[in-house]
């Protein structure tokens, strides 16, 4: 009976493999063959897997030297024990800043993507109370439990999942090599906008608020965490290469400068393969498919910054205390969405910003630390010191790129 119960109560490993996958796998997306069309298809697919290599490990470091503390136990506590005061500080910021402007880039994304939805049907409704109401029901579910997330985010990847793969298999038949591999420019260069991609590549593969929550979830499991994480980042980076080949193989990389220009929002994006598509089918998929990636990148980073902000200010797991926690949560992205509807890019871009300090550079001087003080005896990041230079090499070498671009001191693919 205690092996039956035992087993009952544990849950599946698909439960956090679609946690991460349906953090990781959402509007931010939308975003990557805009802002890659500078350095176009083979560059930017290079850059994705080294993020995600380094994003993996990074993760991974999160985890190590989150056993050493209790259940529940999320950035706040731990950042501060082994890192101190200062870094606890600059740490909570970033975490707070990311995982709320990302909340806030949803909102606006659901707000568009809903708004286009409804106008295919000849219903007019504004994006800014599209996504109010959106985020409103997305609040209740955080607020009923984890288990609730992960079980609507199943759904919901899940549906996600299948309409992408009938989405992109119609564009996959449309996918000309010419435009893919952009034989008929003339020199054309695309090295020099490569940089210009690694922060949206990391804001692409965020997830490390959620490792905490899938320690409250499995308990101290690091096996079993370990594997979310491994299927859950590769099933976005394969998702993230389809999703290349089938826009870049049907937009010619010229006409990404228009949609950029139009703000890059996730429904200039489908109104442009649709325009070149002209199927009505597929038009329809587009739209379910943008609808069920915003819904479950959502669900993902409002659960991270949601039991973030329930450790940072001590609230306990009661009906009452999650209520104050999802005020806490989900308020200041609501004002924003409503006050700011079109801020999808460049939130996301402002997101890889500050996402370097605690998704690469806090994890890396966590585990260093974590093994000085403790010995790392749960579970131990392999690579040694190597792997904690090459991950604080990669933060760095972000944040100083995005401070570069917002100088404008980067070449821009117009």
């Amino acid at each position: 009976m205690t092996t039956l119960s035992a087993t009952k109560a544990s849950p599946s490993v698909l439960g956090g493999v679609m946690i991460i996958g349906g953090t990781i796998i959402g509007a931010g997306m939308f975003s990557l063959p805009v802002v890659m069309a500078g350095s176009w298809f083979f560059w930017s697919l290079a850059a994705l897997v080294f993020t995600w290599f380094c994003m993996l490990h990074s993760g991974l470091m999160i985890l190590e030297a989150n056993l050493n503390y209790r259940v529940g136990a999320s950035f706040d506590t731990v950042t501060r024990d082994l890192l101190g005061k200062g870094w606890n500080l600059i740490n909570g910021l970033s975490i707070a800043f990311v995982l709320y402007i990302l909340t806030y880039a949803y909102i606006s994304a659901s707000g568009s993507v809903i708004h286009h939805t409804l106008k295919e049907m000849s219903i007019e409704f504004p994006a800014r109370f599209a996504g109010l109401i959106f985020a409103l029901l997305v609040a209740f579910i955080v607020w009923l439990s984890t288990r609730a997330v992960s079980r609507m985010t199943t759904i919901v990847l899940g549906a996600k999942i299948l309409t992408f793969f009938m989405t992109f298999g119609g564009l996959m038949w449309h996918v000309e090599p010419k435009i893919l591999l952009d034989t008929q420019a003339v020199n054309p260069s695309y090295l020099p906008y490569l940089f210009m991609t690694l922060p949206f590549c990391l804001a692409s593969f965020g997830y490390h608020g959620n490792v905490p929550s899938l320690m409250k979830y499995y308990g101290k499991d690091p096996q079993t965490i370990k594997r979310c994480l491994i299927w859950g980042t590769v099933m976005a980076l394969v998702l993230y290469a389809i999703w290349l080949v089938g826009s870049m193989g049907n937009i010619p990389r010229g006409d990404f400068i228009a949609i950029a220009d139009k703000g890059g929002n996730i429904d200039v994006l489908v109104q442009a393969l649709s325009g070149v598509l002209n199927s009505r089918a597929l038009d329809l998929l587009l739209i379910v498919f943008s609808n069920f990636a915003v819904a479950s990148s959502f669900l993902g980073v409002t659960l991270g910054l949601f039991d973030y902000l329930a450790d940072l200010f001590k609230f306990d797991d009661s009906a009452f205390g999650r209520l104050k926690t999802a005020l806490v949560t989900f308020i200041p992205p609501i004002l924003g969405g409503v006050i700011w509807p079109d801020g999808f890019i460049y939130a996301i871009g402002f997101a890889g910003l500050a996402a370097t300090v605690w998704a690469a550079i806090v994890p890396a001087l966590l585990a260093k630390a974590s093994r000085r003080k403790f010995g790392s005896p749960a579970y131990r990041v392999w690579g040694g010191n190597k792997m904690i230079v090459l991950i604080l090499f990669f933060g760095v070498g972000n944040a100083l790129i995005h401070i570069l671009s917002s100088f404008n001191l980067l070449p821009v693919y117009h």
